[in-house]
């Protein structure tokens, strides 16, 4: 009799029990500065992507979840009579399944209705990167959905079902939740066993966040012997993600060293490893409490932490010094080499110091790599214009007690061998002109400071130059075939130094 009735009453109260919670509902429950944007109202990627460093702004209120409610608070205290009827007549069995029917496709239908997919390891692993990137935010954003509304929600009606059934209560659970709880992490898995590559390192980070971050109320919402092994598999994702952003991380740094593109920038530029690598430390330092986490993951302490990254930083900044250094022999041009390393190494101290690397590396790695461009200027100096001013130096010109008479003059030098200076000279320059014009300094206060380098030394030994000897040619035969430029019109061609114009347009 007691069963007849108890399938009776299960029939007309089990309906409310199986209808899923729609997404806007759930979205509606999310603290407001989580709440999907009106542009992407679906499938709120972005909005998850961007709130998965560790915390909120500490500028924003402390964010507030509010669990939905499952089903009619009207019903909630049949189904707990109806539950303590079955128990005491020793239906446990039946109670349990007809709790976790009920509840279990509910939920599952939520999650699906809210775009959780349930993805194979291999279908994750065939998976183009963009594609990859996309679900990766949406999961993000699901497991916080799932956990703190979908499963909190959960856990409060079963707790208030099954109030005063102790026995049922956790395993009940345990049974609704376990499946929608296991396509969530299985995706985890899938990707933190996915092939390792260095853009991957951030979304790794980004889905370490958000476990870290749920694990407390994972602790609280699958408390009970029942649901232990589902506890133990969240914190296990959270251990492996970590351990797999780790070596992600090494792998990177292995591969700045290593990077064996033959790929060379034909204008000296900043070569776009260096753009590449710099721009991923920046990215980094988002995530410097974070990776402070990780490293203590794997046994450093708090103050230790500080000083790993630190180091990590300074060995990824090196691995790219070295191969900058291996890219920089494949120029001919030795002038060349400098200036590309020039351009790169300053390239990587402007952006250390207007970033917060700069407080982490410190003012000496600063200084030591300023003095490391300032030596490749210097040695760009030398090699490019060594020949050039050599040739109006007076050095081989004149002998001792000259007097600078009929074909030679100046201190006894040989008109003849004036000329041939002069000619040798228009020679260099325009060679350099129409190479360096194309090579390239792209931040202007350096490109500026180093045509200044060259004019000071190259303007002044030039006007002596034609001091000295300019009156040998001036009264020879067509003397603008020897004294072609001006020190005006070399300074106005060191103005189109370092440019990167075509051959075509410095030609003309």
């Amino acid at each position: 009799m007691l069963k007849n009735q108890a399938q009776a009453s299960t029939s007309d109260i089990l309906v409310p029990m199986i209808s899923a919670v729609d997404p806007d509902k759930l979205f509606d429950c999310l603290p407001s500065s989580l709440r999907p944007s009106s542009e992407s109202p679906s499938h709120p990627s972005e909005t998850g992507k961007n709130l998965t460093n560790g915390n909120l702004s500490e500028k924003q209120e402390v964010a507030v979840y509010t669990p939905p409610t499952l089903i009619d608070p009207r019903f909630v205290p049949l189904l707990s009579k109806l539950a303590q009827q079955l128990v005491q007549a020793g239906h446990h069995a039946q109670c349990l399944k007809l709790y976790r029917d009920a509840r279990a496709s509910a939920l599952e239908m939520s999650l699906k209705n809210l775009g959780v997919e349930k993805l194979s390891k291999e279908e994750v692993q065939k998976m183009q990167w963009e594609s990859l990137e996309a679900k990766i935010g949406n999961w993000i954003h699901f497991m916080r959905i799932a956990v703190k509304l979908l499963f909190a929600a959960e856990r409060q009606l079963c707790n208030k079902i099954f109030e005063g059934v102790d026995s049922l209560k956790d395993e009940c659970f345990a049974e609704v939740t376990s499946n929608s709880l296991s396509v969530l992490l299985s995706f985890g898995e899938a990707v933190a066993k996915s092939k390792r590559s260095p853009e991957k390192l951030f979304v790794l980070l980004d889905m370490y966040e958000i476990m870290r971050e749920l694990q407390p109320d994972i602790e609280v919402i699958f408390e009970g012997k029942a649901c232990r092994e589902m506890q133990e598999s969240a914190l296990t994702l959270a251990k492996r993600l970590a351990q797999t952003a780790q070596e992600t991380f090494t792998d990177f740094e292995e591969a700045v060293e290593k990077d064996a593109t033959k790929t060379t920038v034909a204008d000296g530029t900043v070569h776009p490893l260096t753009s590449y690598v710099i721009n991923y430390v920046k990215f980094l330092f988002d995530y410097q409490s974070t990776l402070k986490q990780l490293f203590q993951e794997f046994g450093t302490s708090g103050d230790e932490s500080n000083s790993q990254l630190a180091t990590v930083t300074m060995r990824i900044m090196q691995a790219l010094q070295t191969n900058l250094d291996a890219k920089s022999k494949q120029y001919k041009d030795q002038a060349l080499t400098y200036l590309f390393l020039m351009n790169n190494i300053h390239y990587m101290v402007r952006s250390v110091r207007r970033s917060e690397a700069k407080d982490l590396l410190g003012d000496d790695w600063i200084q030591r790599h300023r003095r490391i461009v300032q030596q490749n200027a210097n040695q760009y100096r030398r090699v490019a214009w060594a020949k050039v001013l050599q040739c109006i130096s007076a050095q081989g010109l004149t002998s001792s007690g000259g007097t600078g008479v009929g074909e030679s003059g100046s201190g006894g030098a040989s008109r003849a061998l004036i000329k041939d200076r002069f000619r040798s000279f228009n020679i260099q320059i325009e060679e350099l002109y129409q190479r360096q014009c194309q090579w390239t300094v792209p931040d202007p206060e350096l490109r500026e400071s180093l045509r200044l380098a060259v004019a000071e030394v190259l303007l002044p030994a030039y006007r002596s130059f034609i001091k000295r000897f300019g009156p040998l040619v001036e009264n020879s035969k067509n003397p603008q075939k020897y004294i072609k430029y001006t020190p005006e019109d070399l300074e106005k061609m060191l103005g189109e130094f370092f440019e990167g114009k075509a051959a075509v347009e410095v030609r003309r």
